[in-house]
């Protein structure tokens, strides 16, 4: 159910809908006048997160007549990029600079997944690029016909080619470039360029891996209710 009370002119039916605290048309007084509560998952109590329905200027583009669709309770920082049949499912966010590009096939980002600041993710029909559950893209990150599966964690700068498959809780090293087709067990540690197995997941990486989901879906929440767009005069 969208939480956005009073259709603007702006909103047309039929389109994604999202929220977006202080983004192009908004201001974080309009945003915080729209915040609401909802129990989190697995929470005791409810959380306030900003829900309202997506502002025309928000960066989200249709494209052949296919409109990004995103859930009213996942977080799209105001200058990510999303176009065509990209999918963004409850408590996922999309970061800073991020662009998914879903021309050739659907981008799949799962429930309480993250695809964090000026990672580019794209790819065809045949493997759906797909982020899974509580899944991390870190930051400058390519994912490229790829499926990603639940709470791995692709680290930053790595790139991640058409075809291949990361296991759960995988680990995906910084720098590291996963060639096409290749398979990272569930558990398991990839490092270098090109990509080798290098054992499993254990010690600090393994509690990283453990607690980046949960660390980011808060940290998704205090941008939706507490950035605002500074503006020059």
């Amino acid at each position: 159910m969208s939480a956005f009370r009073g259709s603007s002119p702006a909103m047309r039916p039929g389109r994604a809908r999202h929220a977006v605290a202080g983004g192009e048309g908004t201001d974080g007084r309009t945003a915080r006048a729209y915040a609401r509560r909802y129990a989190a998952p697995g929470a005791g109590g409810s959380r306030t997160q900003i829900v309202l329905g997506h502002h025309v200027r928000m960066p989200l583009f249709e494209f052949e007549g296919v409109a990004p669709s995103v859930s009213p309770q996942a977080w799209i920082a105001p200058t990510a990029t999303l176009v065509g049949d990209v999918r963004v499912e409850a408590h996922a966010s999309v970061w800073y600079g991020a662009v998914l590009r879903a021309d050739f096939g659907p981008i799949i980002v799962r429930q309480g997944a993250n695809v964090q600041d000026g990672s580019v993710l794209h790819g065809g029909a045949d493997p759906v690029t797909e982020v899974g559950p509580g899944a991390t893209i870190g930051h400058l990150c390519v994912v490229h016909s790829a499926r990603i599966g639940e709470q791995a964690l692709v680290g930053n700068g790595a790139t991640v080619l058409d075809g291949a498959m990361i296991g759960a809780r995988a680990l995906v090293a910084a720098g590291c470039t996963v060639p096409p087709g290749m398979s990272v067990p569930d558990g398991m540690l990839a490092a270098g360029v090109p990509a080798r197995l290098v054992g499993e997941v254990t010690g600090s990486a393994l509690r990283w891996v453990q607690t980046n989901p949960e660390t980011y879906r808060e940290l998704a929440r205090r941008h939706a209710a507490g950035v605002i767009q500074v503006r020059r005069t």
